[in-house]
């Protein structure tokens, strides 16, 4: 690789660490730690039992086997594993408000990691078009982090196209235990998008079964609402397929607007009715209130 090339990497990857890194220290971490909690508890001894121990503890073969009475100590199992399956297919590269979708993904991905890193958890990632492009088994550390937000930002895919089944097969073969899974992506799916979804709820039902399976859908606000410019002419950046159309048409714009809407809330209606969590974020604003605004709803409905 040329080296400016490679330095002007390490720079944005620096970039986004200062950034992200300053969000969780200001903001994030200790929504994070009350939200993401950990998978249960560690058996760690066995001690003598004193008056005011829980009898329920009591670890009644040792006690049989001393003639004392003896009780179970056990401690929180904190660690957790975060998998991020970010889609990176063509139709992440548009953007209409100075920054593109898959920018603001990989932006996400770096804030949910740095969390998970301040919180001693482990962190993997799979990125993923109409196959899985990259795995990166789960692991702690700076250093893993930075891989991780580095293969975001730049990993040249070689697939165009969205396979949100396939990224969901492949991580519950490779995490055997629960996880919490961000399914990171804007949710354009290949092909017929009514037949695609139904297709796809089954697999989201069975990783939302296994797992805390949480989508983070990204969005530009022009997939909503087309610009009355006259002529364009849109291409799918998935499929190649254009169309032109004339937007100084009122109706044109709003059928547009309309499909665009009544899918996206059949979408949200699919996703939500498999038990995942759910939260939408757009380019073109800033996406840390929604965020603290999801985690916080979310700790109010674990409590």
């Amino acid at each position: 690789m040329d080296s400016q090339l490679t330095k002007e990497i390490l720079q944005k990857v620096r970039q986004i660490e200062v950034r992200t890194n300053r969000l969780v220290n200001d903001s994030l971490a200790g929504s994070y730690q009350s939200v993401f909690k950990g998978r249960g508890m560690n058996f760690d001894e066995v001690r003598e039992y004193v008056p005011g121990d829980d009898i329920r503890t009591i670890d009644w073969n040792v006690t049989a086997r001393t003639g004392i009475p003896h009780i179970k100590k056990f401690t929180e199992e904190r660690e957790l594993t975060i998998m991020l399956m970010i889609d990176i297919s063509a139709s992440g590269e548009f953007g209409s408000a100075g920054g593109s979708k898959r920018e603001l993904m990989a932006e996400l991905g770096s804030v949910l990691a740095f969390s998970a890193v301040k919180n001693n958890d482990k962190v993997g990632l799979v990125l993923f078009t109409d196959f899985i492009e990259l795995y990166i088994p789960p692991k702690k550390g700076r250093s893993h982090i930075l891989r991780i937000i580095r293969e975001i930002l730049y990993f040249m895919p070689r697939g165009k196209n969205t396979d949100i089944r396939a990224a969901l097969d492949f991580t519950n073969s490779v995490v055997k235990r629960k996880c919490v899974a961000f399914v990171i992506s804007d949710f354009c799916l290949t092909g017929d998008f009514d037949l695609e979804l139904r297709a796809l709820r089954p697999k989201l039902q069975v990783s939302s079964n296994r797992h805390d399976l949480i989508g983070l859908i990204v969005s530009d606000p022009r997939e909503f609402e087309l610009p009355d410019i006259g002529l364009i002419t849109l291409e799918d950046a998935e499929s190649g397929g254009q169309i032109e159309l004339d937007t100084s048409d009122k109706e044109v714009r709003d059928n547009y607007k309309a499909l665009a809407v009544r899918r996206r809330a059949q979408l949200h209606k699919t996703l939500r009715s498999t038990g995942m969590d759910l939260l939408e974020l757009i380019t073109d604003r800033s996406y840390l209130p929604p965020l603290l605004n999801f985690f916080s709803s979310r700790q109010q409905r674990m409590s």
